[in-house]
């Protein structure tokens, strides 16, 4: 196994142990880079000489017995809209082609005081309005979409072009690319992870989360990241951790709920296959299977529209009226849309999604995580529009990525994507685990449990040889 290969928490070991350098590392990943990344495109921009400086002082704080933990000298990417001082922010949009951070966004100071070495900013969909990521290319199929918005941080990371990533996630935008390329994607609880610094899409439903090869993993970026900052209005404190105890493995007191509306409905048979497999998987390490019912199922779609296109249109409505050309056609339209929204239909969608806060609290007071898929269907080929499914009904294809993960947003809660299987063309299925507020440990250590129990730290990433994958 090449370094670039490890999952974070192998590569920290052998780091600690004396067996691996920071700048062996760096070096595997950036040759890594090297090799796939004009097939690929998972960055807008790669920062290869600065990695190998911080790998280098990394590598020499760590010989002087100055380890600043688990993050030290481990090779990382970070999404096109977190600021890095010094560095632009382009959003992977023309309209931030001149621009350069002047300072540092706190996730990216906070990683920077863990020691992770800073390989490159990874391509989001313009400005993070969308769900595939036009000008990147899956890890496993270079045919088919990444996902977005954090398609870069994604493949970035399934690819072996990062250790780990962050992303951001509004509608889905960690855990749709996370499950379309085979890796563990973590959108924590609403204003957990500071936003301070990070270009918004829409600031009510913004989140910054991990995106990593294993569940443990997540686990080890969250607990840099955490903490409350005085910048970001929504933020607040949580204590993480206890996850991975050594009794991770055995869900007993573990209640699971299983959706029986919404969440299997419109789905490919594999990816309800494969899901219902994995928690048929919790349930046998001592998890009880609860039905639930989604509460207000039938009003998601309208709330996340309803709140996340007039906020996105209020964030740009400057460079909208000066430099609308700049703007991708897609985008354009969406943000132009966002203009005809009144403000009595934006109050009724803030109405609307306390009630439904308050219809999910009630559900989650009798389960303590729900299991269902992360995406309806797995990566779809690039030139495909929509989706026609076995009741005649046609989405498109951003319309069906998000359906399964936008409540998560809506409502604030923790949800963690991570792969449970593939489809038959041989490309990655994931599962969502969603928890109550501020219950990230519950969650990951439900997700880490299936992991361990089905090995699946061990075959992350096994797309990258054959069959198309990177």
């Amino acid at each position: 196994m090449q370094p670039f290969e490890l999952s974070l928490a192998d590569a920290a070991r052998a780091v600690a142990a004396g067996e691996l350098s920071p700048v062996e590392l760096t070096d595997s990943v950036l040759d890594r880079i090297a090799e796939v990344e004009d097939r690929l495109q998972a960055y807008v921009t790669v920062a290869a000489d600065s990695a190998r400086r911080a790998a280098a002082e990394a590598e020499r704080e760590i010989a002087r017995g100055r380890s600043r933990g688990p993050l030290h000298g481990i090779p990382m990417g970070l999404k096109d809209l977190i600021d890095v001082k010094g560095m632009p922010t382009t959003a992977s949009s023309r309209v931030r082609a001149d621009h350069v951070a002047e300072g540092d966004s706190t996730v990216a100071a906070r990683l920077s005081e863990a020691g992770a070495v800073l390989l490159g900013k990874t391509h989001t969909h313009e400005f993070a309005y969308g769900l595939t990521t036009p000008q990147t290319r899956n890890a496993w199929d270079d045919s088919r979409v990444a996902g977005g918005s954090s398609g870069g941080s994604a493949v970035a990371v399934a690819a072996g072009e990062a250790t780990f990533a962050l992303g951001t996630d509004t509608g889905g935008s960690i855990r749709v690319p996370a499950a379309l390329n085979g890796v563990v994607g973590l959108k924590p609880t609403y204003g957990l992870i500071s936003r301070d610094g990070v270009t918004s899409l829409s600031w009510s439903l913004d989140h910054v989360g991990p995106m990593t090869r294993t569940v443990r993993d997540a686990a080890l970026v969250l607990g840099a990241l955490v903490g409350r900052d005085r910048y970001d209005p929504a933020g607040h404190a949580a204590v993480t951790g206890g996850w991975d105890s050594p009794e991770a493995g055995d869900l007993s007191g573990l209640r699971v709920g299983v959706p029986r509306n919404h969440y299997f409905e419109r789905v490919s048979p594999e990816v309800e296959e494969s899901v219902r497999r994995a928690i048929g998987q919790l349930q046998e390490l001592g998890a009880e299977l609860v039905e639930v019912e989604i509460p207000m199922a039938r009003y998601f779609q309208a709330i996340l529209w309803g709140l996340m296109v007039p906020e996105a249109t209020s964030y740009h409505e400057r460079t909208l009226r000066s430099t609308p050309d700049l703007y991708a056609p897609d985008v354009r339209i969406l943000l132009e849309a966002g203009e005809l929204v009144t403000a009595g239909d934006y109050l009724r969608a803030q109405r609307a999604r306390a009630l439904m806060r308050e219809a999910w609290a009630r559900m989650l007071g009798h389960v303590d995580v729900i299991a269902a898929p992360a995406v309806p269907m797995t990566a779809v080929k690039s030139v495909q529009d929509s989706v026609e499914w076995a009741d005649g009904t046609v989405e498109a294809v951003a319309d069906s990525y998000v359906r399964l993960s936008s409540p998560a947003n809506i409502t604030g809660v923790p949800a963690l994507t991570l792969p449970v299987g593939q489809d038959h063309a041989g490309m990655p299925i994931g599962m969502q685990l969603m928890g109550r507020p501020r219950g990230e440990a519950t969650v990951l250590r439900a997700g880490h449990a299936y992991e361990v129990a089905t090995r699946k730290e061990t075959v992350i990433g096994s797309g990258w040889s054959g069959g198309g994958g990177a």
